[in-house]
């Protein structure tokens, strides 16, 4: 009995101190005293709750800008809030949650402000990588304009002229890649492709202006941009020598079917790595000690490498592309061309 009066009394004195009963007063609100908690908690944490947010010193928000490596800090206050329902709709465009775990408005208005300094660009994987091509020439031309010098070569391609390999040159390493180690293939590879963009690229650049002027020109010029963004996954794999062994050798085929011209071999080997001729298993493919015939087909050589990933497709159609400019810049005799003069 006595622990009962002594928590009733100190349950009394807790409440007289927070001034929600007085001596002519003898009761009080339940939510009274929930908001004084609520306060008390947020004075120690030293947070703010909602309704505390909105109550916040505006000369936080009058700093002058922050620089490059304070942009990403949370505690730097912006310029203006936004409003909740606003918040709410720019988190759902980037798939974020609207509200994490005990999080008030102003901390989730600090996480899309973070966020969309991190992540500029929403849904980037279902761009057209074609518009973004043609974007960026156009904005490359604008930013001469600017300039205001007239120069009719604003209209070329870069063309990196450290790079001083020739055909001649892959032709003579031509052996090295049926018998050279996988090293050596992957640099003569590499070394091939960047010659093919590199003469696409001289192409290109020696169409007339009004040519380089017109929608089709810019397309062209677009589609060569677009094959080199494709094909670095597959020139960084080759020029670090990491390159898988399967894709290896359908590439290696390739290659050396376009120096000496067979096209029709170079396009059945283009088929074979895209999309292969793996069979389709049908019920259980291992029984016992005993393989089922036709088990050795399947292996990964096989495997339609287009559908492994998104960047595989990619560089596989830029390496498509290479074999057409190739055949079109390097005719040869029909019966090896694939849709001579197509």
């Amino acid at each position: 009995m006595d622990f009962l009066k002594a928590e009733i009394a100190r349950k009394r004195q807790q409440l007289e101190k927070h001034s929600l009963i007085a001596p002519d007063k003898k009761y009080f609100k339940r939510d009274d005293l929930r908001r004084v908690e609520e306060k008390e908690y947020y004075r120690r944490t030293g947070r703010y709750d909602g309704a505390a947010s909105k109550q916040l010193d505006e000369s936080k928000y009058k700093k002058a800008p922050a620089n490059e490596d304070e942009l990403v800090n949370t505690e730097s206050q912006p310029p203006e809030l936004l409003t909740r329902s606003e918040v709410v709709l720019r988190l759902r465009a980037r798939n974020e949650p609207i509200r994490l775990f005990d999080e008030t408005d102003l901390e989730a208005y600090q996480r899309l402000r973070r966020t969309e300094m991190l992540q500029p660009e929403v849904n980037e994987g279902m761009r057209n990588d074609l518009k973004v091509a043609m974007d960026s020439l156009e904005g490359q031309l604008v930013e001469e304009a600017s300039k205001g010098v007239e120069d009719n070569t604003k209209y070329d391609i870069r063309i990196n002229e450290s790079e001083t390999d020739t055909l001649d040159d892959i032709k003579s390493m031509l052996p090295d890649l049926t018998s050279g180690d996988s090293k050596r293939k992957q640099d003569i590879i590499y070394r091939y492709l960047k010659v093919l963009l590199k003469l696409w690229a001289v192409q290109l650049n020696s169409r007339p202006l009004d040519v380089k002027q017109t929608r089709k020109g810019a397309l062209a010029s677009a589609n060569h941009a677009q094959t080199g963004t494709y094909l670095k996954p597959l020139l960084d794999k080759l020029y670090s020598g990491e390159l898988q062994e399967d894709i290896l050798d359908s590439v290696c085929v390739i290659v050396r079917e376009l120096v000496q011209g067979d096209y029709v071999k170079a396009n059945d080997a283009y088929l074979q790595m895209a999309i292969g001729n793996a069979p389709w298993p049908m019920g259980v493919t291992m029984v016992g000690i005993h393989a089922r015939p036709g088990r050795e087909k399947v292996f990964s050589k096989n495997v339609a490498h287009v559908l492994n990933d998104e960047t595989q497709r990619k560089y596989i159609q830029a390496l498509k592309r290479l074999m057409t400019f190739c055949q079109n810049a390097f005719p040869t005799d029909p019966s090896r061309s694939v849709e001579y003069k197509a």
